[in-house]
């Protein structure tokens, strides 16, 4: 693995796909998957801090998968909740901050304490920064952050001429925080999913087959050393960013 700072990505986000295809491979129930998928989580967070990556975005529950049967739903809510109560200590342990970004009104009172409950005990840790997308949705983010910046022009703070990308950046969620570097699906599906859609604008992305309970440490692995092998261009030419990195 390549250990060079200058090749790993400060933010990784991750749609962690294939838990129910992984049970049902192995004539297990839909809740199986889930529950397997959570020692991914572990391994991706334990990874990710040993490779100096600063911030971490996994999408947890769309808001699109309220669709998903009642009784599935109702499981994932329990195992989030079950998550936050198990996981705390081991985020204390390696100095990991947990950040909730997502509409989470809609869920119930008891989970939406426990999320700022967890928050807080996690708030001064300074280490990896993990974010868990809960309720979320590309476009609920942009349509949040512009419903902020409709505010302020109804408020008198700015002029309509003066929003532009920044003034609506600074509403986004994630806003202060380095935009994704890499994006990683899981599961073999090749589609963004209404995940991070401001923030993926410039981010490499990554699809691998292997489904979500199987990413271990070492696909993870797989994955950041596949990124350090790209050329990050943001419009300019190959020959500009070599030359940039020779020092000319």
């Amino acid at each position: 693995m390549n250990g060079d700072s200058a090749t790993v990505p400060r933010h990784v986000a991750i749609i962690m796909d294939g838990n129910g295809r992984w049970a049902r491979s192995r004539h297990l129930p839909r809740p199986a998957g889930h529950k397997a998928g959570v020692d991914s989580v572990r391994a991706v967070v334990e990874t990710s801090a040993q490779r100096g990556v600063e911030v971490l975005t996994l999408f947890a529950f769309s808001s699109e998968n309220w669709r998903r049967p009642e009784t599935e739903v109702s499981l994932l809510m329990d195992l989030f909740f079950t998550a936050l109560q198990r996981e705390v200590r081991k985020l204390m342990k390696n100095n990991v901050r947990l950040r909730i970004i997502g509409d989470r009104l809609a869920f119930s009172e008891k989970l939406q304490q426990r999320i700022a409950e967890a928050e807080a005990e996690t708030a001064a840790n300074d280490g990896l920064q993990l974010m868990i997308a809960a309720n979320y949705g590309g476009r609920w983010d942009i349509a949040q952050a512009a419903r902020e910046v409709a505010r302020r022009v109804k408020a008198g703070d700015m002029e309509p001429e003066g929003v532009d990308e920044h003034t609506l950046g600074e509403h986004i969620s994630l806003a202060g925080f380095p935009e994704p570097d890499l994006f990683i699906r899981t599961g073999g599906e090749q589609r963004i999913s209404n995940f991070l859609l401001w923030q993926l604008a410039y981010t490499e992305l990554y699809f691998t087959d292997v489904l979500w309970p199987d990413f271990d440490a070492d696909a993870y692995g797989r994955a950041l050393d596949d990124f350090s092998r790209r050329q990050r261009r943001f419009g300019r030419t190959g020959e500009q960013v070599a030359a940039t990195a020779d020092g000319k």
